[in-house]
């Protein structure tokens, strides 16, 4: 078992919670973590560059001048690649560059990388913070007492507007409910922290279907 401090809106250690590191996979992987990052990172990937090849540009297909007795070099028509404006010879087209991932093996590498921020002491609960309305002052106290103003994610149980707000104008700092957690999200970012309600939510999903 390994312990997750919990922390008052003060920045007061009041206590932990316990999770079994078993649950979230024993050990860090580093190699399933590179291969997460990296299929996140390149679905991400637009991938909508597109060029008109020598059919797809305006102009006549008409021959500008004879093929033989001007003296002058071959030529086809104006939207010949070799001429301005004319069409690209090797245009650059769409292309898909997803990657795919099992369920199981996305949702290791997410315990993987909550377990990560455990071992390496940038993991935390809070308790006792609520949002009625957005309050970026509170929310970046609170992280300043915290110290993470350096960048987090922000967890919550479910979709918290109020939080959202609070925190969307603050650099380096991510708010989302705990079923859209990632391994990506987790370890961009120096520090995670839950809520308590979400973090009771993590611990009773591990063996359900998350991201």
């Amino acid at each position: 078992m390994v312990n997750v401090p919990v922390f008052n809106e003060a920045g007061q250690q009041i206590g932990s919670e316990q999770i079994d590191e078993a649950a979230l996979g024993g050990q860090v992987s580093a190699s399933l973590l590179k291969q997460a990052v990296v299929r996140y990172q390149a679905n991400l990937r637009q991938g909508d560059a597109c060029q008109k090849t020598r059919a797809e540009v305006k102009g006549s297909s008409r021959k500008l001048y004879k093929q033989k007795g001007t003296g002058r070099a071959r030529r086809g028509n104006i939207r010949t690649p070799v001429m301005r404006g004319g069409g690209r010879a090797f245009p650059n087209k769409p292309q898909d560059h997803s990657r795919g991932m099992p369920r199981k093996m996305r949702r290791l590498a997410r315990n993987n990388a909550v377990l990560a921020k455990i071992q390496g002491g940038t993991a935390m609960i809070v308790d006792g913070v609520r949002f009625d309305g957005p309050k970026t002052k509170r929310f970046a106290t609170l992280l300043s007492r915290l110290k993470c103003s350096r960048g987090c994610v922000y967890t919550t149980r479910e979709t918290d507007g109020a939080a959202y707000r609070s925190g969307r104008n603050i650099p380096r700092v991510e708010v989302m409910p705990v079923a859209e957690l990632n391994a990506y999200s987790i370890l961009r970012r120096g520090a995670l922290i839950f809520t308590r309600d979400a973090f009771a939510a993590f611990r009773e999903g591990l063996s359900g279907g998350e991201k």
